[in-house]
């Protein structure tokens, strides 16, 4: 049966408040389309929805029925309305790509603000290595990455910005490399154990070429797919590890057992870009989301 929509709203809007005045006040119509509504409805069902009198307005048993339909319905319809457009018109989904550190430590603060201003905008965050989130981009699983640079997998057609910039820094548990206070040569790094990320990692590619800059062969004695777990790995004394020094800023106050290890010569300091793909449309959602920054 072909019933127009918006008579089940004027049923409902009247169910629910068993009041032909304040439907209409609701769903910016006159009383009179409200009531004409109704009798159009009952008259396509072939049933009488409510009982009228001077003083109220009750549901019949057949009104009953159906509002047990209509009222789930029509409320999955505003469920899946806002999803779609959020509180201001933007798109229902937001997808980033971002690793695990840049997420935790520096991401989280933004999708929090943007979650509390629009929370009818899905947040989807697939997590992967800075090299791994430009694939995530060439192949459209994401609209916006957050990532480490330089990064030799960007390419001419992704539009990029800096949001931060950092400079790696080695940690050490003085407990077990009594350094603090020392200075030292990067060859004189080289002789101690040496934490850091994988090979397949833009740290490793940027901490291979500063080390070859400098004569040494870069060798780690373990290499992880997380900065957290180097961390840990340092604090029990297992070597030395490198990780970006917005980490430890971070931990403040928390993370007492680590110092950082003075170098006679500095890491150049590194950047954290935002970026898409320029050939590619942006949602609403993550242009508001960029606008962030």
């Amino acid at each position: 049966m072909d019933i127009n929509l918006e008579l089940y709203k004027c049923f409902y809007y009247v169910a629910t408040t068993l009041s032909f005045s304040e439907a209409s006040r609701q769903l910016f119509i006159s009383q009179s389309a409200v009531s004409q509504g109704i009798k159009s409805l009952e008259k396509k069902l072939g049933h009488e929805l409510f009982f009228r009198s001077t003083k109220k307005v009750s549901l019949t048993p057949e009104g009953e029925v159906l509002l047990q339909h209509v009222k789930p319905a029509l409320e999955m319809l505003s469920q899946g309305e806002a999803q779609l457009l959020g509180e201001d018109g933007l798109q229902g989904q937001l997808r980033i790509g971002a690793s695990d550190t840049i997420c935790r430590y520096f991401l989280i603060d933004y999708l929090k603000r943007f979650h509390q201003d629009y929370p009818g905008v899905r947040i989807k965050v697939t997590n992967s290595t800075s090299i791994g989130c430009v694939e995530l981009l060439e192949n459209r699983q994401v609209d916006l990455i957050v990532c480490n640079f330089p990064n030799s997998r960007l390419s001419n057609h992704m539009k990029s910005q800096v949001v931060k910039e950092f400079q790696d820094i080695f940690v050490a548990n003085p407990d077990f490399f009594p350094i603090d206070g020392k200075v030292l040569e990067i060859k004189k790094l080289m002789e101690y154990p040496l934490l850091m990320l994988s090979s397949k990692s833009t740290t490793s590619e940027y901490l291979h070429q500063f080390f070859a800059a400098h004569r040494q062969n870069l060798i780690p004695e373990v290499e992880l797919n997380s900065n957290d777990l180097l961390m840990d790995l340092a604090r029990i004394g297992l070597g030395i590890a490198c990780v970006p020094d917005y980490m430890l800023s971070a931990l403040h106050g928390q993370e007492s057992s680590l110092v950082k290890v003075a170098l006679k010569q500095s890491l150049p300091a590194r950047q954290i870009v935002l970026a898409q793909n320029d050939t590619l449309p942006l949602p609403q959602a993550a242009e508001k989301f960029m606008g962030y920054f």
